[in-house]
């Protein structure tokens, strides 16, 4: 008899050691509200108490509930770590290895099933994450969608960390995940209205280099973090968990930077990063939080193929830069006597700028291979009489720009009347702004509201710009790039009677940039508008009309002078004056004398005059 009750007695132990811990709805409810865990989830407070994840894939979570209570997912992931160990690749531990580590760590568990996980295994293996980087491609003036930027990261093995070879590495990025052929326009507007879903992405970080420097043209900001090789595992350990795992994407809060906050304060819960986003995560202010927090030690600057190009072809004359176009197209010229007449050390810069340009031209084509023997004819050309090194100045970090949000006061008249103004712009930037970080001639504003006082206690709404995008983007001997607008909100026009009107408008352009000097961009727009306004006769009246503008970067700041006109279907013709000046205080400090004269057929001339104080704060 006690021979039988043995095995019983063992096997109870047995079953005993490898149960799961049980604990008090308290103990478990206080495990569940540790930051750590919180993080793991993705929660966040929701509006009304409680909490929310902001993952939206079910699939993410093991209990029913588990998007809206952190608690039922850990008990829910507890049963899951006791398991059979033969689910092998499907166990919760091979699913979920952060959180497997914390909470046995947190309930010392250590009787753990030990399940096969090779498929996780393997792949971490090839990561050997040691050290992590923060890569930020900078806005590209001729894209919508990317003139925001982008932040991405680099993990590093123990191989390649710090020794140059970070072609080899792997980047971890956070994108939208665009199933059809979208273009610029359309990708934007999704990404604003949530029209996409998101998801992470881990590829090689050559891949990335070629897409953001060659393709689209954005230098690359490579920012070493100060991360243990202890925090870079924890953070690669939850990223297999978020593998195949769709989140909401949208272009100004849920984007490629506030995800990847996420997974900073995963490596070190300690961080509060996106906390300071309740509202939009522009990826410039992003970068600008990583550094505030102490976290970067080394910055690395990578600049773009069409930054590179345009600064070996600058000290070249214009006859020189025929030439450069002549062989981009045709190195049999090579051989020609008049560029054999040509001094030695003008050849090297002329064929070196060719064979950038005939790679730049190739950029994004399929392989040619009679594009590829010109260049491999350039490239030995060059390297039988190379060029100096091209040293390319490195332009103000992008995180020392101005802060994203701006507040405006300003005083003015506008004919015999005085105003003042208050103002409030969401995000980000126009082309009189404070220019530190910024490339001349961008503009993206979004949420542009200003609201008047006028004597009398008067108030009305001046105007409420939903989006107002300008990329006016210099044309050279080389390249010859569309510069292009395009707005959209309510905006005060002339009306009858001498009122003013607040109209809706949809209002874009496009035509040619020109830079003569380094400080000075000027530019020649053909404009259309389309308008609803309460005076004309039809509800929608269409305009043609242009837009001349010239802005100087000078000692005091920056100064625009702009010439608009419209003309509408209906005969009515709108034309005004704009003189814009403004004084950069401080970084996030600008004063701006604005003057205007605008003509109607409604209405007199009218002028106006204002001083703005504009101050840039998140």
């Amino acid at each position: 008899m006690l021979r039988c009750l043995v095995p019983l007695l063992l096997g109870s132990l047995c079953l005993q050691a490898q149960a799961k811990p049980q604990l008090t709805q308290e103990q478990r409810d206080a495990l569940a509200s540790e930051r750590f865990w919180l993080t793991l989830g993705h929660y966040q407070p929701a509006r009304w108490g409680g909490w929310r994840s902001y993952v939206d894939d079910n699939a993410f979570f093991l209990a029913g509930n588990g998007a809206e209570s952190p608690s039922d997912e850990l008990s829910a992931t507890l049963d899951g770590l006791y398991a059979s160990a033969a689910q092998g690749n499907d166990h919760v531990q091979c699913r979920y290895p952060s959180r497997t580590r914390w909470l046995r760590e947190q309930l010392n568990l250590k009787d753990l099933p030990t399940p096969n996980c090779s498929e996780y295994n393997d792949w971490y293996e090839d990561i050997a994450p040691y050290s992590t980087v923060l890569v930020f491609p900078d806005a590209y003036l001729n894209s919508p969608s990317s003139m925001f930027g982008h932040t991405l990261l680099r993990i590093d093995s123990p191989e390649t960390a710090g020794s140059g070879t970070s072609l080899l590495t792997y980047a971890l990025n956070f994108g939208a995940m665009v199933e059809n052929m979208d273009n610029g326009v359309l990708y934007a507007w999704k990404g604003l209205a949530g029209g996409y879903p998101g998801q992470f992405s881990l590829l090689p970080y050559r891949d990335k280099i070629s897409e953001y420097s060659r393709l689209e043209n954005r230098d690359l900001w490579e920012y070493q973090l100060d991360l243990s090789p202890e925090e870079t595992a924890r953070m690669v350990e939850h990223v297999w968990e978020l593998r195949q795992v769709r989140f909401d994407y949208y272009f100004f809060d849920e984007n490629c930077s506030f995800r990847l906050l996420e997974l900073l304060e995963v490596a070190r819960p300690s961080l509060r990063l996106t906390d300071q986003f309740p509202l939009t995560a522009i990826p410039a202010d992003t970068v600008r939080a990583v550094r505030e927090a102490g976290l970067i030690t080394e910055v690395n600057y990578r600049p773009a193929r069409e930054r590179e190009l345009l600064a070996r072809a600058a000290p070249l004359t214009a006859d020189e830069a025929r030439w450069v176009t002549r062989l981009a197209g045709d190195s049999a010229q090579l051989q020609s006597s008049a560029f054999a007449a040509l001094p030695r050390e003008r050849q090297a810069l002329i064929q070196e700028a060719a064979y950038r340009l005939a790679r730049y031209e190739a950029s994004g084509k399929a392989r040619d291979s009679a594009d590829a023997a010109n260049s491999y004819a350039l490239l030995q050309a060059i390297n039988r009489n190379p060029p100096p090194a091209l040293n390319i100045e490195t332009p103000t970090y992008p995180e020392f720009g101005h802060e994203s949000r701006t507040w405006q006061l300003a005083a003015g008249s506008r004919e015999d009347r005085a105003f003042a103004e208050y103002g409030l712009r969401m995000a980000y930037h126009d082309l009189a702004d404070n220019l530190a970080g910024f490339p001349l001639g961008a503009q993206i504003e979004l949420g542009d509201i200003r609201l008047r006082r006028y004597e009398g206690n008067h108030w009305q709404l001046d105007a409420f710009e939903l989006v107002n995008i300008r990329s006016i983007t210099p044309r050279s001997a080389l390249l010859k790039p569309w510069s292009w607008q395009v707005a959209t909100g309510w905006e005060r026009v002339a009306g009858e009677n001498g009122n003013h009107r607040l109209v809706p408008h949809l209002n874009g352009g496009g035509g040619f940039a020109w830079q003569p000097w380094d400080s000075v961009l000027g530019y020649s727009l053909a404009t259309l508008r389309l308008e609803h306004h309460r005076d004309f006769d039809a509800p929608l009246n269409a305009a043609a009309g242009f837009n001349l503008g010239l802005l100087w970067r000078n000692p005091l700041g920056s100064l625009l002078a702009e010439g608009r006109g419209d003309y509408f279907d209906n005969g009515e013709v709108r034309r005004s004056l704009a003189l814009a000046q403004q004084w950069e205080l401080s970084r996030n400090l600008g004063l701006r004398l604005q003057a205007s004269r605008e003509f109607s057929q409604f209405s007199a001339p009218q002028t106006e005059f204002a001083l703005q104080l504009r101050w840039y704060h998140y």
